[in-house]
Parts: structure tokens; sequence; C-alpha cells
């Protein structure tokens, strides 16, 4: 006997989720963070990385409590990308060239846009599926966990390690961090140990970006063949 669907849960639970909720507390570490970046940077820091530290505690709630949703997905890489963003045009507005943060931004934007949009049109359930893809590093970044999270945590680690450092608006990014990898300390440290990471995703975000481009293009001609 096929076993009967369970009831269909209200609107008002999705959002009450407790992964949902975790999001939403997310959101106001971030706001809190930034409206405190330019007079604390010491607190600033602290709530940014537990705002980012909360991105998988989220993840792990939903896998545990049954609760996983496309709302979660989205709201999950919404506040992913917006806080990452806005970092990122702090960072651009302390060093020159300001131009290289802008750019990483926008390529942050773009292949994340971009893989959403190809995930719908492939008809999956999750833009971190990508089994099928023929690049060995893009489904090793996706396919395990902890290669994902040393990357990721990488680069909000190194982006808040350089807001730290940074004292003037006129501050050159190559010599703050040339000046800092010859000292032994710990923050040489840091910057050592999370450039790799940094590199890796930002090889993984040009490889998502073209991969999730030729999906559309794909999905076009597919669609001008039928008709």
């Amino acid at each position: 006997m096929a076993k009967k669907p369970g009831p269909r849960p209200s609107k008002i639970s999705v959002y009450l989720y407790i992964p949902n909720i975790i999001g939403y507390i997310r959101v106001i570490l971030n706001c809190v963070a930034f409206y405190l970046c330019f007079t604390n940077k010491i607190l600033f820091s602290i709530l940014y990385f537990f705002s980012f530290v909360c991105d998988a505690v989220d993840g792990w709630c939903a896998r545990k409590f049954n609760q996983v949703s496309t709302f979660g997905a989205v709201l999950d890489m919404i506040t992913d990308r917006i806080s990452t963003a806005c970092l990122l045009v702090v960072l651009s507005q302390v060093y020159k060239p300001g131009l290289i943060f802008l750019s990483l931004l926008a390529l942050d934007i773009a292949s994340h846009w971009l893989q959403m949009y190809s995930t719908f049109l492939a008809g999956k359930a999750s833009h971190k599926d990508v089994k099928d893809s023929s690049n060995w590093l893009f489904r090793a970044y996706y396919g395990n966990r902890m290669f994902m999270a040393y990357c990721c945590v990488s680069c909000e680690v190194l982006y808040l390690t350089l807001f730290y450092l940074s004292e003037t608006q006129t501050g050159k990014l190559v010599d703050v961090v040339s000046s800092n990898l010859q000292k032994i300390s710990l923050i040489s440290f840091l910057i050592g140990t999370t450039l790799f990471g940094w590199a890796t995703k930002q090889v993984i975000n040009v490889i998502q970006m073209k991969t999730a481009a030729d999906v559309c293009v794909l999905y076009d001609m597919d669609k001008k063949r039928s008709n």
C-alpha cells in the first residue's frame, strides 16, 4: 500500500523553518556589522564572520529537521552574495586600485546568477548538482564539502584580514599584502594560507560562469531545433 503524503505545510510555517530563521538572523547581523564597519573593525569582523558561520549551520539544520525549501536556498544564496558584495565594495574604497575588488564582485555575482539560471533551465533541483560537468575541478568543488568550505572560508577570511589591515583610503593593495607576507605573524599566516583557496575560488567562478553560459546557449539551440 502506497504511503499517503503528509499534510502540506502552510506558507507561514515555511517562513518559520529553523534554517530560514537563521537566515533572517544572518541578515540582521550583516546590517549591524556594516553599520559599524568604519567605527569598530573588530566587532564588524566578529559579526560578519559569525554570520558567515551561520551559513553552514542553517544548511545542517535544513537537513537535520527535514526543512529544506526553495525559499531557504534562495535566501541563503542572496545573503551570501550581498554580504560578500558589500565587503568587496568597502575594500574598493580603502585600497587602490579599487577596480580589483569591483571586478571580483562582478565575477562573483555573474557566475552565481548564471549558475542558478542554468540550473532551472536544466531542470535540476540544486545549483550544486554538477555531476555531469566535464571539468574535474568544478565537480570537485561542489562534490566535496570540505574543499568547498576551505575555498569559501579562505575568501571571507582574506577579505576580512585585508579590511582589518586597511588604515587609509590611499593604501596600495600590493604593498599591504607583500609587506605583511614578509613578517612572521598571525596576519601573514592567514594571508598565506587563504591565498590559495581564494585563487581557486576565482578560477571556479570563471569555470562556473562559462559552464552555465554554455547551458543557456545549448538550451536556446535545442529550443530552435524543436521549433
